[in-house]
């Protein structure tokens, strides 16, 4: 059975907090809150508007929650400062393990697809300036459906736009949100639990396998299909 991956972008493949760097040089040592503050109100403005369908797209979410931490933080940002933070979101780091991780992948035969609440053009974006979009057969973006992860039915839309069926199919995330979200919706689902400290939503739903590190998810995936 051919297996397909769909690796989460912001937060797994892509680190979010890699604009604590030029954050810095705007709001000093609030930068790590700032930073930790702007993801959070991200992620939830993208929850609030795909329960209400009034959608926008992630890149607006994303705006939105910079105005909303800079007034929480009592932050004055100049139209300039908030230009080039959200600049610098469409340029951010991959994670340290990305492209060591994904060559081992490709090389275990897996197919691969970025799958992500940003736009196709972001996505791409980002993809080519952190040096990995090469691993990929192609991006799926939840901006086709005007909706957002966990919504179930952009989990189908994965699916469908992969060919993939949902007991071959994986859904890889650093976001514990997310990974509930495919396992609900009939896809295994791997948990990138990179900081220790993590801790998984406890909903009865666990993750179909866990690692500390994408270089170990290849390894993961084949002792689980061996029944390891």
């Amino acid at each position: 059975m051919n297996v397909t991956l769909a690796l989460d972008v912001y937060g797994t493949l892509i680190d979010t907090h890699g604009v604590v760097t030029r954050l810095r040089q705007i709001v000093g040592d609030k930068a790590e809150a700032f930073s930790h503050t702007w993801r959070d109100k991200q992620l939830e403005y993208s929850y609030r508007r795909g329960l209400m369908q009034n959608y926008e797209t992630f890149a607006v979410c994303t705006r939105h929650a910079l105005d909303y931490t800079a007034g929480l933080h009592k932050i004055p940002l100049t139209d300039e400062d908030r230009t080039q933070l959200l600049e610098s979101y469409r340029a951010l780091p991959p994670f340290d393990d990305a492209s060591e991780a994904l060559g081992r992948l490709r090389s275990a035969g897996y197919r691969m697809y970025a799958f992500s609440n940003g736009s196709g053009e972001a996505v791409e974006t980002l993809l080519i300036h952190a040096g990995i979009r090469n691993f990929f057969s192609g991006v799926v973006s939840c901006d086709d459906l005007k909706s957002f992860k966990p919504n179930p039915a952009v989990y189908a839309h994965f699916l469908r736009e992969s060919g993939a069926t949902g007991a071959a199919a994986w859904l890889v995330s650093g976001n514990p949100f997310d990974v509930i979200g495919a396992i609900s919706a009939g896809l295994n689902g791997a948990w990138v639990k990179r900081s220790p400290e993590a801790v998984f939503d406890p909903w009865g739903i666990d993750p179909t396998v866990t690692v500390s590190s994408l270089v170990d998810l290849a390894d993961a995936i084949a002792r689980h299909r061996d029944g390891d």
